[in-house]
């Protein structure tokens, strides 16, 4: 029977996105999303709270990899290159094969006002550890805030352009370019 088969929340997104794109997010019901799989909206509900979920499932995957690059930083590394290492590490959470299904997940969220709201507690939830985790390195306030959030505006801006239909970089080529242009910006460029 098709619950107990490996993948179901995966399958659940996949459906999901499908339905979002077609039907809109709005009119969409998490029972439909279920159905779409051959599950119960009941199986729905042990994988996820509601509907909003099965688009931001992943996050805590997204923030432990922004974690890991903080913590393999040397430990000398100054605050903006501690954020370039956990900028690099969130690269691996995004491989050329994830743009497809990123780009749909981002189109269902810039439609809804309140998914756009949820999308930036995401952002500022990640920059908050960041932040925590730079402190917890010796970084005074205000640098550990600045740097934090200056790696999720970095983030956001490199995420935003990943996702162009034209664009062919991988997600840490194109962090890196909008990195090196906050850099210059900073320098004075």
């Amino acid at each position: 029977m098709a619950r107990w088969e490996p993948g179901t929340a995966e399958r659940m997104q996949q459906a999901a996105l499908e339905l979002f794109a077609t039907r809109g997010f709005e009119q969409t019901t998490a029972a439909e999303i279920a159905a779409a799989v051959g599950l119960t909206e009941r199986t729905f509900f042990r994988h996820f709270s509601d509907k909003r979920e099965v688009l931001f499932h992943g996050q805590d995957q997204l923030l432990s990899c922004f974690l890991d690059g903080v913590a393999a930083a040397p430990a000398d590394a100054p605050p903006m290159r501690v954020v370039e290492h956990a900028l690099r590490s969130s690269a691996d959470y995004f491989p050329d094969e994830r743009r497809p299904r990123s780009r749909a997940r981002q189109a269902v969220v810039d439609a809804v006002p309140a998914l756009r709201e949820r999308e930036r507690h995401k952002l500022a939830t990640i920059a908050e550890a960041i932040a925590a985790a730079l402190r917890g390195r010796g970084v005074p306030e205000p640098a550990a805030t600045l740097a934090a959030e200056s790696g999720m505006t970095v983030f956001a801006i490199a995420f935003t352009r990943w996702l162009h239909e034209d664009e062919r970089r991988s997600f840490a080529q194109v962090a890196d370019w909008v990195l090196d242009e906050l850099v210059g910006l900073t320098a004075g460029r």
